[in-house]
């Protein structure tokens, strides 16, 4: 069974993580979305609420697991008996970092590969920093998130 691992901070999941999803839950036996707990953020959502909305959206494909997880990221894809770590990219911004990080994994744990999927071009721009802004200015992001993210976008942003 081929297991792959795809990390994130999901804060909140957008559609360009979906995509990616959605095409790496082909292309695997089984995709653990994985919620990175870091403390160098303040995260907009709860660790715990990202997990809840990604099982939410997640729930078409069979084979995605979603989980939390604080560490070393080779260290959580041994734990689930990953063979492969799934970065999603968008831009060359994206591939510096993801490629410096993917060298050192290999270092770290050499059975463990990182396989780079590239956002379908309608979703290079997007990024939750984005999604979040504009939906801070009221902008529309039903096209952006799935409909229950926008839900508690919506909720959080909503004067009290």
């Amino acid at each position: 069974m081929l297991t792959a691992v795809y990390p994130g901070s999901f804060d909140p999941v957008t559609a360009g993580h979906l995509d990616v999803i959605a095409r790496a839950a082909r292309t695997f036996d089984e995709l653990v979305v994985a919620v990175g707990k870091n403390g160098g953020k303040a995260p907009f959502f709860t660790v715990e609420e990202r997990v809840e909305m990604l099982r939410e959206v997640c729930a078409p494909w069979p084979c995605v697991r979603v989980d939390a997880f604080e560490g070393m990221l080779v260290e959580y894809a041994r734990e689930c008996k990953a063979q492969v770590v799934v970065k999603g990219l968008r831009a060359v911004s994206d591939f510096e970092y993801e490629f410096q990080m993917a060298l050192a994994n290999r270092r770290l744990a050499p059975d463990v590969e990182t396989l780079f999927m590239m956002t379908s071009a309608e979703h290079l721009y997007l990024s939750s920093s984005l999604v979040k802004e504009i939906a801070r200015l009221g902008g529309e992001i039903s096209s952006l998130v799935p409909p229950p993210v926008e839900r508690r976008l919506r909720d959080r942003l909503r004067p009290q």
